[in-house]
């Protein structure tokens, strides 16, 4: 057991061990894919729908304050006023903030598809022990690479914001002649490409995360080759058992075959190593059937059965040998051997017949 706990994890995840670690939550998921996106789509969202969010405010707070001047100055006034701003507030939010949730979860959803598990939400001590936690900080391989990521994620978008803001610096003293609707559009325009940009930058490094989980999950997943032997096993079951199983099975077979002895019309057998019991229902079968074979030990017992039940036994090598090669207990005769065992069925109906009408007479 000592030398199984060192071995190095080099077999490649099971499909056992896959769905085992999707029901307990664990997934190979980027969250930083998920705020890319949101960041990115978000401000296209209020790019393009923005005038009417201002229009909106705009007219949210013109009626405000044209009811505030009529209206007494009560507690109640100001719960309804602060009341009904609220709600249109959050009618006028709505698309915005609808269109947000519906992009984080199809980033989501893309990246893992649907995963409902409670396994997550399980109390368990080492998440709150500090001693656990101060060691997955601290000498955990994935908290390393996750400061070296936040260090080259606050770099990459830190360098973006200072070119875009750099240029905006520029072109500011410009701005002196201007109107305030001027102003305020190269504010709002300056304001969303350095958004954009800032958004593209963290998209570039998002995707680099999503295939850095994808490959830490994978790594993570990996078994040892003992660990492969032991899924096997226990999902084919322990051999011990298996062959207990078939032996029952065969008892059981062996069994049933045996009371059907009784019930052939005749035993064909190759003197002493084979005997196979054939049985025909016209109304029943296509062709006669095999309801019993076997060989040395197996073959005496069915003839000595037959030879109890009164069953003929029949001599015929060349039969009994393609018979027992070739066809099941429980299986009709096949096409190609149908004739031989057709002619043999009718000499023994026309012996019965004859030792029928003999015994009448």
């Amino acid at each position: 057991m000592a030398e199984e706990s060192f071995q190095e994890k080099t077999e490649p995840a099971s499909e056992h061990k896959r769905e085992e670690a999707r029901r307990k939550g664990k997934i190979a998921r980027s969250v930083e894919l998920n705020s890319a996106f949101v960041l990115l789509f978000g401000l296209l969202i209020l790019y393009f729908g923005g005038g009417a969010l201002v229009n909106g405010l705009a007219t949210i707070a013109r009626s405000a304050f044209m009811r505030a001047g009529s209206l007494p100055v009560t507690i109640d006034t100001l719960h309804n006023l602060a009341g009904s701003g609220m709600v249109n507030l959050g009618i006028l939010m709505a698309p915005v903030i609808l269109g947000v949730m519906i992009i984080g979860l199809a980033s989501t959803y893309s990246q893992v598809g649907f995963v409902f598990s409670l396994e997550v939400l399980k109390p368990s001590f080492a998440k709150i022990n500090p001693l656990e936690g101060l060691k997955r900080i601290l000498g955990s391989r994935r908290s390393l690479m996750e400061l070296l990521k936040s260090l080259v994620k606050v770099l990459v978008v830190g360098l973006v914001a200072y070119s875009a803001v750099e240029g905006v610096i520029v072109e500011t003293p410009s701005l002196v002649e201007s109107d305030p609707a001027g102003i305020l559009g190269y504010i709002g325009q300056s304001a969303f490409g350095l958004g954009i940009r800032m958004a593209l930058a963290f998209l570039v490094l998002a995707v680099v995360d999503f295939f850095f989980q994808r490959f830490e999950h994978e790594r993570d997943l990996r078994m040892t080759r003992e660990e492969v032997k032991e899924e096997m096993k226990a999902m084919e079951g322990d051999p011990t058992v298996k062959g207990r199983v078939r032996s029952i099975q065969r008892r059981v077979a062996y069994r049933r075959m045996m009371q059907d002895v009784p019930k052939a019309d005749v035993v064909v057998a190759n003197p002493t190593h084979l005997a196979i019991a054939l049985r025909y229902n016209a109304e029943q079968m296509n062709a006669p059937k095999v309801v019993a074979k076997g060989a040395d030990l197996v073959a005496l017992k069915i003839k000595e059965i037959a030879l109890a039940s009164n069953v003929p036994i029949v001599e015929d090598k060349p039969l009994a040998q393609a018979l027992y090669r070739s066809v099941d207990v429980g299986q009709e005769v096949p096409e190609k051997l149908f004739q031989a065992v057709a002619q043999l069925l009718a000499t023994i109906y026309r012996l019965k017949q004859s030792s029928h009408t003999y015994a009448m007479n």
